[in-house]
């Protein structure tokens, strides 16, 4: 009982941990950006990566796998349509969460070198800030629809 208690609260902070950072992560970019000051832009930046490297990749390394013993100490069927509805969710984030990783490295190097030369933003910024959004917003709500599904647990196939 313990056990399964603790994974239990280990998965709910897990996805908690994906949630709240993702949430933290596009409003703090977006609040940067609407500034187009490429200085405040490059530490924001900066912290937005940090953030993704220490919270977002253990959760994401941390959610499969305490998804998996709980799945098995609990007695759910990984075949259940929740869970299954659940990993395609999460695979979809994953997809969509690799380019915006690599997209944040992005503007916080042309921020950096925007801010070292005082120079503006380039068209190439904006146009990756666009993709880094139209990739984060879906991720976001796909995790909103994982966490739903972790607590509904609806009796879906």
């Amino acid at each position: 009982m313990l056990y399964e208690l603790a994974l239990r609260w280990m998965h709910i902070v897990g996805v908690a941990v994906l949630f709240g950072t993702g949430a933290g992560i596009a409003f703090f970019m977006l609040m940067a950006h609407m500034t187009r000051d490429a200085k405040l832009i490059a530490h924001v930046a900066g912290t937005v990566v940090l953030a993704d490297t220490l919270f977002t990749a253990t959760a994401v390394v941390v959610q499969p796998i305490t998804g998996w013993l709980l799945a098995r100490a609990v007695g759910w069927d990984l075949s259940e349509g929740w869970i299954l509805l659940s990993l395609g969710l999460y695979g979809l984030t994953g997809i969509l969460w690799l380019p915006v990783v690599w997209i944040q490295l992005q503007l916080r190097k042309i921020a950096q070198e925007c801010s070292a030369q005082n120079t503006a933003l380039p068209p190439r910024y904006f146009k990756l800030f666009r993709i880094w959004f139209a990739c984060g917003f879906p991720a976001f709500f796909a995790v909103g629809g994982i966490l739903w599904l972790m607590l509904a647990r609806p009796d879906i196939w």
